[in-house]
This record gives structure tokens, sequence and C-alpha cells, in this order.
């Protein structure tokens, strides 16, 4: 019942607005508004706080469906559950209350801010810093890759406070976008998701209370490698809903084309492709949702499962949308088709919340 929800909203909403945002590289607002009204925006949030209390399966399915409609709209549900999963996880009963109210009302979006221009898989070697003052904490630093920076009021930085103890010396914060202070740089030109803005977020002495502080000081690092546990699976679900949103039109197209007096899709040759994408899309979302099963009981291996989810399933999307613009011949590869949007759009997926590669070198060092 909830994929059926969330596919024939996003199909009424969504999917009419998915070519205009990525042509015109501007955030998806009729989808933001189609997901607050809806209440599928953040849908993590625990009841108690004034959220849906979806469990990390259900929110699997959410960004799924929505991604199978248009990247960059499925970045809301998964980076408000990125930007707010580690307040979640370590913050005080206050700043639970005082941030994941207005996310769960939709009034307030909330990012990610760990990597930087020069920490990137090398996240420990961040330079932002945060010094004490008082009842206060002044950061000063540049976070790069943040999406949804700009549009989203509130962000968990990561920040230096102990630069003596490398990854036990790093802090999370919740800074808000109106705190002085706070600015942002021109959003960056990209291959896909062009609808989800990624800016550098400055950091100019911020001076932010003490209580903003998520969890006890030298403990962000682990809150942030924690976050990405659970996280890394709503990327595994964006992939995948890519993913069959590609393989769907692909399998429609194949049916009309006709080539040699026939349909092209009773040839072999198409038949074996199109078998291939769906056998290891199937077997790419069995991973993911085993993933978020085990994010739910926080299982002693989700480590490994959410790194391999992420991998599998982000590596699926790109060979499959990859096999749809070729389904499609020349028309896959012109922007009146929504394939090649769909290509573009899964490149990311191998990259962010930790490359392919880096996926790799998690899952050995967790082996099951």
């Amino acid at each position: 019942m909830l994929r059926e929800s969330v596919r024939a909203l996003a199909e009424a909403k969504i999917v009419p607005f998915a070519a205009a945002v990525d042509e015109e590289g501007r955030f998806p607002q009729e989808a933001l508004d189609a997901l607050v009204a809806n209440d599928l925006h953040a849908v993590h949030v625990p009841e108690t706080y004034g959220g849906a209390g979806a469990d990390a399966l259900a929110t699997v399915i959410v960004i799924e469906e929505v991604a199978r409609a248009c990247g960059s709209s499925s970045l809301i549900p998964a980076v408000n559950k990125l930007g707010s999963l580690p307040v979640i996880l370590s913050g005080s009963e206050e700043l639970k209350h005082k941030y994941l109210g207005p996310l769960a009302k939709g009034d307030a979006m909330f990012s990610y801010a760990l990597s930087e221009p020069d920490a990137g898989s090398d996240a420990a070697g961040m330079k932002t810093r945060a010094v004490r003052d008082g009842d206060f904490w002044v950061l000063n630093g540049v976070k790069r890759w943040i999406t949804n920076a700009g549009v989203s009021e509130y962000y968990t930085v990561m920040a230096v406070t102990d630069p003596d103890k490398r990854s036990k010396g790093i802090s999370a914060f919740v800074v808000e976008k109106s705190d002085e202070g706070v600015s942002f740089g021109a959003p960056e030109k990209k291959l896909g998701i062009k609808g989800s803005p990624t800016r550098e977020v400055y950091l100019d002495n911020v001076r932010i209370p003490a209580d903003r502080m998520i969890g006890a000081e030298g403990t962000g690092f682990a809150t942030a490698m924690k976050t990405l546990d659970h996280t890394r699976i709503t990327i595994a679900a964006q992939a995948i809903g890519i993913a069959q949103g590609a393989l769907d039109y692909a399998k429609g197209y194949v049916t009309e084309r006709k080539q040699f007096g026939k349909p092209i899709a009773d040839f072999q040759g198409v038949q074996f492709m199109l078998a291939d994408m769906a056998m290891k899309l199937e077997a790419a979302r069995q991973l993911t949702y085993a993933a978020a099963a085990k994010s739910e009981r926080v299982d002693g291996d989700l480590t490994f499962f959410g790194a391999a989810a992420k991998c599998f399933a982000s590596d699926v999307a790109m060979e499959v949308t990859t096999d749809a613009v070729q389904l499609l011949g020349g028309y896959g590869y012109t922007r009146d088709y929504p394939v090649e949007r769909m290509m573009r759009d899964a490149k990311i997926t191998q990259i962010y919340e930790g490359t392919n590669q880096v996926q790799r070198i998690v899952m050995a060092r967790n082996l099951p």
C-alpha cells in the first residue's frame, strides 16, 4: 500500500516536472510541496517528535519510488534522514525536540556537512575548527559537496575540537542557516541530480550555543560513521529507484518500436538485455531491503550490509540505466526521452556517501 500510494503521488506530482527540473537545474519545489502535503518528506522522524515514525524499510520504499520518478526529488527524504540522523542517534532530548519537530512538520530541511575540499574519503582529515568560548562554540571552515545546501534550514556540521586526537577530536554540531557567519558558494554545475543544489558551506566565526553540540565532545566522527551505516542504504534505494524508472521506460519502448517488421522486444538480444537488467535490479533490491531490516534492528553486521547494498545497487543502477539508453538507440541519447537523465543521475550513487572503492574497503574490514 505504501509503495502504491507513493508511486501514484510521484506519477501525478513529480514526473510532470522531472525533465524541467533537470533542464533548468532548479530545486524541485513541486516535489517538496507534494511530499510535505503527504507527510513523505521525512518519514523516518519518530512519532515522539511529531514524525510519521516509519521504519528503515518503509523509508527505503519511499525514497525508491520518488527516485523512480526523479532522482533529484528523492534527495529530499534521503538527505533529511542523513542530516537529522546524528541528532536522532546521539542528540540530547532538547536538541531532538527543537530540530526534529520543524523537520517533521515540513517547516525545515536538514543537510549533512562532513566533506571538505581536502577531506573526502579521508573525512578524519577535516580542517573545520570549533573553539570553545564560554557557553558557546565558534566554528570556522569550509564544507564542500553539501546536498541541498542553501535550501535546508539545519546542518549537521562536523568540526575539529581537539586537533591532537584526529578522529577522536571531532565533534558534531547543529548549525542553522540563519546563524551569523553562515554563507554558501555558487551551486556546482553537475552531470546529474541537477535539481538538488550542491554547494559549499562557509563558516566564518559562526558562534553557536554550547548545547547545539550533538552528543559528547569528541564523539562526532563516530556519530558520522554510524549515521552512514544507516543512510548508505537510502542511497541504495535511490539507485534502485532510478534503475527501475529506466527499466520500466525501456520495457515499454521496446514493445512499441518496430524494426524488420516486428517489435524489437521480439529479438532475443533485446530480451537477454532486459532479463539481465531485471535480474540484477531485483538482486540489488533484495540486498537493500535486507540491509534496511538490519538497520532497523541495528544488527552487528550492519556496516557490511550497508556498504554492500550501496555499492552493489549503485553499480547495478549505472549498468541498467546505460543499457536502457542502449535499448532506445539514438532516441535514448536525446533529452526528449528520460533515460539519459536517469543514466546521468545514477552516476552519483557510485560516488557520494563514500565512493564504491571505499565501500569495498569497508566491506573487507567488516566481513560477516
